[in-house]
């Protein structure tokens, strides 16, 4: 077994399954939007960083975010099903597999760690007055701190027991908050050092105690299924991407919203998407996810012009990532076989969505009227409203193109 073949192999296959998907995302409208979006978000962040003064409590919502980010460590292994069966022999011959794998996972989510780094710098050196010396200390001790996590997540994934995952997470998130807290705040020396020393113990124990231990194939190959579903899910906004597979539940207490359609043939459709798009939660969940951002974004920044903009653009979001549902059944011939015509199917998604923009609108809208913001709610409200008459018109024309 070459086992630094068979990864240069499988990264290989990696790199060409995204690149052929990113093709699709680099030419697509959505990325011009993202584009002015974040001139336009990098703007009033900028204008918003200068009403700051030392009091705003900078290292604290730093460190949590940055605490989060260090926490999460997944590991890229390109492990698939079948590996299962025909890698598991070999599984003491693929230590070097592994640690290329990690080795990835490092520099990948190094990289993430220090965009978000500094990108949230602003707030900190305006409120500390910190220089460059701060700086690059600060992010040379995450970096290692990152590195750190991912070895002793990698070491936990060979317990059997869930909750030892949980319980793992949950004391490096202590861990890391306290320590980037500490050293944000510039204090003794001695306070930073100790939730490090912490971490690096956890590093050793882990791995000692996990030292008789097999790897568990069935969780390493469930997470890189899920990885890469996020993906393809992104993707998706772009292009048709026939590998992705949505996550079902039942949802039994959503049914109440299903009582308003009245039972008849005309209902079809209506009844079907309705369904789909509640159980469904590259839908339901999508809907939850932008609106929870959205309204998190538009009480960072008091403009009403800001508010506008951000309704406009996480409901663009939510709709164009809604629209794919069009395609939800197309490879079900009883979907087909209705007596009903192709029009009314389509009347059917474009109201369905046209209904969860609408419940975003009345989230934003609530949103803004608790924090007392009534110009800009109704400005929100407002917006919100032209755009979705506007998107039924666009959703009707994108999907004669899918």
């Amino acid at each position: 077994m070459n086992s630094q073949g068979l990864w240069n192999e499988r990264f290989t296959l990696y790199s060409k399954e995204l690149q052929k998907y990113l093709k699709y995302i680099f030419n697509g409208h959505l990325v011009f939007v993202m584009i002015i979006a974040l001139g336009g978000l990098g703007y009033y962040y900028s204008e918003w960083i200068k009403t700051l003064d030392s009091s705003f409590p900078a290292a604290l919502i730093i460190s949590i975010v940055l605490g989060i980010l260090m926490t999460r460590s997944p590991v890229s292994t390109f492990l698939k099903e079948a590996d299962m069966v025909f890698l598991l022999a070999l599984e003491t011959k693929l230590t070097g597999y592994f640690k290329r794998s990690i080795i990835l996972s490092i520099v990948l989510q190094s990289f993430l760690l220090f965009i978000v780094f500094i990108v949230s710098m602003p707030i900190y050196s305006k409120v500390t007055n910190a220089g460059s010396t701060e700086f690059l200390t600060i992010l040379g001790l995450m970096i290692i701190t990152k590195c750190i996590n991912i070895g002793i997540h990698w070491y936990v994934l060979k317990y059997q027991e869930k909750s030892t995952a949980r319980i793992d997470a949950l004391i490096r998130l202590v861990l890391n908050i306290v320590l980037l807290y500490f050293a944000l705040s510039n204090v003794n020396i001695l306070l930073i050092i100790a939730p490090f020393i912490l971490l690096s113990a956890l590093l050793v124990y882990y791995k000692k105690s996990t030292r008789t231990k097999s790897l568990k194939w069935e969780v390493l190959i469930e997470l890189e299924g899920k990885r890469m579903m996020n993906f393809y899910r992104f993707a998706n906004l772009f292009t048709d991407v026939p590998s992705l597979r949505g996550k079902v539940a039942r949802r039994k207490w959503l049914d109440w919203l299903l009582v308003s359609i009245p039972y008849s043939p005309n209902s079809s459709y209506l009844y079907l998407y309705a369904r789909t798009m509640l159980r469904t939660n590259d839908y339901a969940g999508l809907l939850v996810r932008l609106t929870v951002i959205g309204a998190v974004i538009m009480m960072a920044f008091p403009s009403i012009w800001a508010t506008v903009f951000i309704t406009v653009l996480f409901l663009y979001m939510t709709g164009i990532q809604l629209l794919p549902v069009w395609r939800q059944h197309e490879l079900k011939i009883w979907v087909s076989l209705y007596p009903l015509p192709a029009k009314m199917r389509q009347e059917a998604v474009v109201r369905l969505v046209s209904y969860f923009l609408c419940v975003e609108v009345i989230a934003f809208t609530i949103v803004m009227l608790v924090t007392g913001r009534f110009m800009a709610a109704a400005a929100s409200a407002a917006a919100g409203v032209l755009f979705v008459i506007f998107f039924k018109g666009y959703s009707r024309k994108r999907m004669t193109s899918f």
